[in-house]
């Protein structure tokens, strides 16, 4: 099958909003089939039960920020 050029853009552009949904529908999908699921929240490390119950794992370090096209050494 092949796809023209003005699908491949609309696609292309919408790519942010289908991975945040992608990313939602997994969340809750893991929790309904018992599983729990890890959030960052606020630099914590946060696990949520199927009952809504939620464990504070783990303090995280900030996050880095980066221009496009920065190089990031990491350690």
């Amino acid at each position: 099958m092949s796809i023209n050029e003005a699908s491949m853009r609309f696609l292309e552009e919408n790519i942010p909003e289908l991975a945040d949904a992608a990313i939602k529908q997994a969340y809750w999908q893991a929790l309904a089939s018992g599983s729990s699921v890890l959030v960052c929240e606020n630099d914590v490390l946060v696990e949520t039960f199927p009952d809504g119950s939620r464990k504070v794992l783990k303090q995280l370090a900030k996050q880095t920020t980066a221009m496009i096209g920065q190089r990031i050494e990491l350690s």
